[in-house]
């Protein structure tokens, strides 16, 4: 086991309630959790976080390209909070992940706009961070960049806002005390998507699967099955007469070559009424949803009533199931979010997906708000 080296103190503080930083003896890994008070609803957020260094025998020494983010009373506002995966890809797959967690969280931060109309500035954030990354002299993103998952809490609603293949799920507790189920909060953009790989054709992508680019199946057939059945060889996006850029997502931010034939950082943005049907959410990277299910990971998680436990617990089974499927392992990253206290909300138990959603209700005016950031990039490795 290696250790968890994350870009923040050990104890922050917001509202009067401590974030704890656990470090397990020998083997270290820290665990990070923090209650959230919501004071505009008399309701808690209580998270943890955990990111974990995928296992590549070939690159023993390859960084943790994943991050995540945790960023509360934002602007100030003791009801409004942020949550977020990046992982990133390529040869400056860890550079863009930061860069990116760090420039999106604090252009949505500042952005007047965000409480008027959080898709606009969702859109205008993501939009602005691309074209940042493409800039930046320091970073090559032309075959690297990051997928994106982020919840953005106001009040008792969530805004969720995905460019790529990592996912947010929250769980339903129906009423009549049935089974708890699981509902997908984003929607994985991948050519197994039938819209998105109309999309990216139309603008000159190739979709083909490695062994239909290496002459072993015929790229004639254009069906890949479903992503839980169809195994390691996924279709992949490629240029014309080209062997590249091979990105088996559609959407990112940076890849600036496959801007080329599609591949774009425009987030699609879903807004869900939390309820007191809902006790938790989850985000995570694919490399939790590679071979376990969106219902597996809701499932795992309502066993515990640490969401810390929750996050050990669904990484664990997550690299063990990777070594089962490949010899390697993806970076490993999830955020376990417990909803506790909520009674009364202002909409129905469902969700409502789409670009766009009602205005959030009238925030409270700021209550002595302490702003606390949590931070997360890793590069450690467990047994």
């Amino acid at each position: 086991m290696g250790c968890v080296c994350c870009k923040f103190p050990s104890s922050l503080s917001d509202g009067g309630k401590k974030m704890k930083r656990k470090r397990r003896k020998n083997a270290t890994a820290d665990e990070f959790s923090e209650v959230i008070p919501i004071p505009s609803h008399d309701f808690k957020l209580e998270c943890a976080a955990l990111t974990r260094r995928g296992y590549y025998p070939d690159t023993p020494n390859k960084d943790n390209q994943d991050c995540f983010c945790i960023k509360t009373s934002i602007q100030g506002n003791p009801n409004v909070h942020i949550f977020g995966v990046f992982d990133g890809h390529g040869h400056s797959g860890k550079q863009c992940s930061n860069f990116v967690k760090n420039r999106l969280i604090e252009i949505l931060s500042s952005d007047e706009t965000l409480l008027e109309d959080p898709v606009k500035a969702y859109n205008s954030a993501f939009s602005t961070t691309n074209n940042e990354l493409h800039d930046n002299p320091d970073i090559d993103d032309s075959m690297s960049g990051t997928t994106a998952i982020t919840v953005l809490v106001i009040n008792d609603k969530l805004y969720v806002a995905n460019v790529g293949d990592s996912r947010a799920v929250i769980s339903v507790k129906p009423d009549h005390q049935g089974r708890i189920v699981s509902q997908d909060l984003s929607d994985d953009q991948t050519p197994y998507r039938n819209d998105e790989c109309e999309r990216v054709k139309e603008c000159g992508a190739r979709v083909l699967s490695v062994d239909q680019v290496e002459g072993l199946k015929d790229p004639s057939v254009q069906s890949w099955g479903d992503e839980e059945s169809s195994g390691s060889d996924p279709p992949r996006l490629w240029m014309q007469n080209a062997m590249y850029p091979g990105t088996a997502f559609t959407r990112s931010v940076g890849d600036s070559l496959a801007e080329k034939i599609g591949v774009m950082a425009v987030p699609e943005v879903s807004v869900t009424q939390l309820t007191h049907n809902h006790p938790f959410f989850v985000l995570a990277s694919d490399g939790v949803f590679e071979f376990l299910s969106s219902q597996t990971v809701v499932d795992m998680v309502d066993r515990y009533m640490d969401p810390r436990g929750a996050c050990s617990a669904v990484v664990a089974e997550s690299y063990k199931s990777w070594l089962e499927h490949e010899n390697r392992t993806d970076d490993i990253t999830i955020i376990v979010v417990h909803v506790n206290g909520l009674i009364n909300s202002g909409g129905e138990s469902g969700g409502e997906a789409g670009g766009s959603g009602g205005q959030p209700p009238p925030l409270r005016p700021d209550v002595s708000p302490q702003q606390s950031e949590m931070y997360g990039s890793v590069a450690s490795d467990f047994s």
